[in-house]
């Protein structure tokens, strides 16, 4: 079946900081798109500690996707990795409780860590992380494409106000009730995959 130009043939899933693929919003995206849109290529990738280096992943990854017939999902440190995917290719992006400014947010997270769905898993996040993330947030040649923010007034880790601003013209969903973790992303499901406007 041939994908008409606008509808997304490839989706680009990335997760937050401390998360992973296993994630309770990446597995239920996963499954909707394996059993609703079974032709859409999935790729949902754990990313590294740096920044820098998960920007190469990112782009080694959709090399050959056609821009034109792909999209971005990205929550809280995924957000902003998003972003910037967007803004290389000018494709569509969904963005669930994006961070904003993490170079500021993470500056207090330097040092040994450990994944939220593995916790003997542990890594170190560096000081030079934090000029990598900084370098990113001013890179991009594209506008990016269509935008659908997911914002949750209750987030205790991020200022929804903050998500606010920076997406002025995105298509804004304020939960008023939400937390960081979309607790309840089952409730939107429908609405971000109808975004998406998948094969």
């Amino acid at each position: 079946m041939a994908a008409h130009i606008g509808h997304t043939t490839h989706l680009l899933y990335l997760h937050g900081f401390r998360s992973s693929p296993a994630s309770a919003k990446a597995r239920l995206m996963a499954q909707a798109v394996a059993q609703r849109h079974p032709l859409a290529q999935w790729c949902c990738p754990q990313l590294p500690p740096s920044p820098r280096q998960a920007a190469q992943d990112m782009l080694r990854l959709i090399a050959d996707w056609p821009r034109d017939n792909m999209a971005v999902v990205g929550s809280s440190l995924g957000g902003f990795y998003a972003s910037w995917v967007a803004r290389q290719t000018g494709c569509r992006s969904v963005l669930l409780n994006p961070a904003v400014f993490p170079a500021r947010d993470l500056a207090k997270h330097i040092g040994e860590q450990s994944q939220w769905h593995a916790p003997e898993e542990r890594f170190y996040f560096q000081d030079s992380y934090i000029a990598e993330l900084q370098a990113m947030a001013g890179e991009g040649t594209h506008p990016p494409g269509p935008e659908l923010a997911l914002i949750s007034q209750r987030d205790e880790v991020l200022d929804w106000r903050e998500m606010q601003a920076r997406y002025p013209k995105a298509r804004r969903i304020l939960l008023p009730e939400g937390d960081h973790a979309i607790s309840d992303f089952a409730l939107h499901l429908d609405g971000v995959l109808g975004f998406l406007e998948l094969v």
